[in-house]
């Protein structure tokens, strides 16, 4: 294998360029980015970029020594439109192609968006998962009071709610579930972390649906199922995300929700593999294909997949335990391992109802996950004990 295109200048994608270099790989690579942008940190973008006052530089991803390394190439700006696995080729949306014996897969996911009507959104309706759509919500939040909807109540939500508060802005947050977060945490929990808004000055609603965003060219209101309208001068909609496989439409590869990999990251062709919130990888111990959109999985998929794909097979696989973080109201909140909905939940220090505490899973007695708020060194020393088990 001589040459391998990275399709995603993606964290995921940033990681795979370092991987291959860090395990001797010495040919070319060309990586394909959609956006003009060069590979930076996302976590940002809901918190410090929003709140800072003036607009900082995004956190890059790799070193400039890295960036500029000789055999690499920066095709940004530049999507890939489809994938030839048998005949190695990618074409790009210009109609040029791009030739390599190996593929890496990062292309992540789109934020999804609420129902409407054809055409363009109005202005104050925003997503937050890119550079761009954080300088455009940014500049939303920096020109005066504002009273902010934000529709989903999961982390990126949370996450944006809390800066809203933190900038002064009147927030409500609409949540369509009994409580955030519930499939994840369970219920007693979910509760506790719903509860740091309320005393922050963020209204929640949960159980509540939206039927509809009012107002054009700008939005003046944000209409629920159940009749109540508030009154909204910006919108930002959290209700997940969509990964981005349209592109793969006959290449051969099995996709649904995401691209299907086995659990060393490689597809149904063994020169292509998938890293990232666009892969669904296998899990034997759970007897499941799961996509992780969590930060640590697009940091520690890659090194997993480069090595099976220079290897041509599966030679190793990625068994790293879901980890996953978020900063709200001054509060950080860690979540690691696997909960089941019969697990047992116990706090072993703090107190929930005042956002700092320390809790476990349990199932027959044996550690399964941890959840902690504004407590990361408890929080630390139980996620290593976790992944000791």
């Amino acid at each position: 294998m001589r040459s391998v295109a990275v399709v995603g200048a993606s964290l995921a994608g940033a990681y795979a360029v370092r991987a291959l270099r860090d395990q001797g790989f010495d040919g070319r690579i060309t990586v394909i980015g959609a956006e003009p942008h060069r590979p930076y940190d996302r976590p940002p973008l809901s918190k410090s970029f929003l709140t800072e006052p003036a607009e900082p530089a995004p956190d890059g991803l790799l070193d400039p020594e890295e960036e500029a390394a000789p055999g690499t190439e920066w095709l940004l700006g530049e999507r890939a439109v489809r994938l030839d696995p048998r005949a190695r080729e990618i074409t790009l949306a210009d109609g040029r192609t791009v030739r390599a014996d190996g593929f890496v897969l990062a292309t992540g996911a789109a934020a999804r968006r609420l129902p409407g009507p054809p055409g363009p959104p109005p202005d104050g309706l925003h997503t937050l998962r890119t550079l761009d759509d954080a300088r455009a919500l940014r500049a939303a939040l920096h020109t005066g009071p504002r009273r902010v909807v934000v529709v989903g109540a999961g982390f990126i939500g949370a996450e944006v709610a809390s800066s809203c508060r933190a900038l002064g802005h009147e927030v409500t947050v609409v949540e369509a579930a009994a409580c955030p977060l519930l499939p994840q945490l369970g219920a007693e929990m979910a509760a506790a972390l719903a509860a740091l808004h309320g005393p922050r000055g963020t209204r929640l609603l949960c159980g509540a649906g939206v039927a509809a965003v009012r107002g054009i060219p700008r939005v003046t209101a944000v209409e629920l199922t159940d009749g109540r309208t508030l009154p909204a001068d910006v919108v930002v909609v959290g209700v997940g995300v969509t990964p981005h496989t349209a592109w793969l439409a006959g290449s051969g590869l099995a996709v649904d929700d995401g691209v299907l990999c086995d659990a060393g990251c490689v597809t149904e062709a063994p020169q292509v593999v998938a890293v990232g919130d666009v892969a669904r990888v296998h899990r034997p111990e759970l007897g499941a294909q799961v996509r992780a959109e969590h930060w640590t999985s697009a940091v520690e998929q890659p090194a997993v997949a480069v090595r099976n794909l220079l290897a041509g097979r599966t030679v190793d696989t990625y068994t790293g335990p879901p980890y996953f973080w978020s900063d709200q109201y001054g509060i950080r909140v860690q979540f690691a391992g696997r909960r089941a909905p019969t697990d047992t939940v116990r706090v072993v220090e703090g107190e929930p109802e005042r956002g700092d505490f320390l809790a476990v899973y349990e199932r027959d007695g044996r550690l399964t996950a941890v959840l902690a708020a504004g407590r990361p060194r408890p929080f630390t020393r139980m996620r290593r004990q976790l992944a000791r088990i």
